[in-house]
């Protein structure tokens, strides 16, 4: 067992490597391989398709991220429509806000949310919320259908092939446009700017979203199990800005506790590297 080990391609000559200490599930869904993992340094983990989708050692800094900048900006945000988050560690962190009245989390993948119940309580934990309503069917499709009916959309997909492909369409930003209310925010998980291909999807997720979204920015976040460990998140609205809007006093006062998130990181974490922004405006 000590020769056991979990390890992801991120290129065909680059790999991420964890020694587990065992295998605790597998299944083959209707729509994907489902795993989770034990191990020493990372603790249980959750892979779909072979893709690291989050570990318990470092789930809080994305989880915090694609949920808490865009609250700060708006902390009378009262709907929320979350798009993928099987897991349940976005509705976790929504959760903290008493002003939200309604989270409706849209899941593909009924066994995800089945799956991280069992094994990953820390994090699913947040369907346990009853402000939350989970609905097992297509995100594209459940957004198609809503009209300026939500404060906040997050999408927390997974990466832009197989079940999650139609989340980085143009049509689906788009929908989402539509879903969102006059002052809505759209946040979503933007990939890696690092490794070629990550790259790409980046760059083309963000020209999709320009064409639809007013005000589009990027913003960053060290997630060490994700490749490179630089990970990116987009923040596009109808109208408000992410740092010159920010009400970090407001947010502050709520006492909100986080491990990794603050208003002052919130300002950081859209100062972006050079070789970043290049790629944006070529994009």
């Amino acid at each position: 067992m000590d020769d056991l080990w979990y390890s992801e391609y991120y290129t065909p000559n680059v790999r991420f490597s964890i020694r587990v200490t065992g295998q605790l599930y597998r299944e083959t869904s209707s729509y994907q391989l489902i795993s989770v993992f034990d191990s020493a340094e990372f603790g249980r983990f959750l892979t779909l398709d072979g893709i690291m989708m989050l570990t318990e050692r470092d789930e809080f800094i994305y989880h915090e991220m694609i949920t808490h900048p865009a609250m700060a900006v708006n902390p009378n945000i009262r709907t929320v429509l979350v798009i993928g988050a099987g897991d349940g560690g976005v509705a976790r962190e929504l959760a903290k806000y008493r002003s939200i009245e309604r989270i409706d989390v849209v899941e593909i993948d009924e066994r995800v949310v089945a799956v991280c119940r069992e094994y990953l309580p820390g994090t699913a934990c947040g369907f346990d919320d009853p402000r939350v309503h989970l609905h097992f069917q297509d995100g594209l499709k459940f957004v198609r259908h809503a009209q300026d009916a939500y404060d906040l959309v997050i999408v927390d997909s997974t990466d832009p092939f197989g079940p999650g492909e139609v989340l980085f369409t143009r049509e689906f930003y788009g929908s989402c446009h539509r879903a969102l209310t006059e002052n809505g925010i759209l946040v979503n998980q933007h990939e890696s700017p690092f490794y070629s291909e990550d790259a790409k999807a980046m760059r083309s997720a963000h020209r999709r979203i320009a064409q639809v979204f007013p005000v589009s920015r990027v913003y960053q976040a060290h997630i060490p199990t994700y490749p490179s460990g630089h990970w990116l998140f987009g923040f596009a609205s109808k109208a408000l800005l992410p740092t010159e809007n920010l009400r970090a006093a407001e947010w502050d006062a709520l006492g909100i506790p986080t491990r990794y998130y603050n208003t002052n990181l919130h300002r950081g974490a859209f100062a972006l590297p050079t070789y970043v922004e290049e790629m944006l405006h070529e994009g």
